[in-house]
């Protein structure tokens, strides 16, 4: 990936959906312990020890994702995304991921498989590189190191 002024982007976009704020307090029996800020930190130490940098965004609202993701093209090399609920929900999202010609991989920090049956089917997954799914916070790095492999 070129930046404009003809460099090579060493950044990643770490964007998190609908209620990824609330991680820490929200069902921990699901989602474990861990805060954004804990997703944050962990996300910018793997992104450090591959040479990469990361941009963390969390929203709420989709349109706010999807300028983040328009934002993304022609700065970042690659978005890592936890659509939190818009995965089941926004076609949107996915045409805006689809649109910026960058490599992305879901993360969902739960196995969305063994939940409920509106949790399996993801809009964003048929044009990821990747998804992982159920591995808790450690996902993120997972999907960090695969990019900085496939950069």
């Amino acid at each position: 990936m070129t930046d404009p002024a003809g460099g090579s982007s060493r950044k990643l976009l770490i964007l998190n959906g609908p209620n990824l704020n609330l991680l820490g307090t929200r069902e921990p029996h699901i989602y474990g312990a861990d805060t954004l800020a804990d997703v944050e930190k962990l996300a910018a130490d793997a992104a450090e020890a591959r040479g990469l940098t990361v941009e963390c965004f969390q929203s709420n609202h989709e349109g706010a994702l999807i300028d983040a993701v328009h934002a993304a093209r022609g700065t970042a090399a690659g978005i890592v995304i936890n659509p939190g609920g818009y995965t089941h929900t926004s076609v949107a999202l996915r045409d805006a991921l689809s649109g910026v010609d960058l490599p992305v991989v879901e993360v969902h920090i739960s196995n969305v498989h063994r939940r409920e049956e509106f949790r399996h089917h993801s809009y964003i997954s048929g044009i990821a590189e990747a998804v992982i799914a159920g591995a808790g916070i450690s996902g993120y790095r997972f999907a960090i190191e695969l990019l900085a492999d496939r950069l």
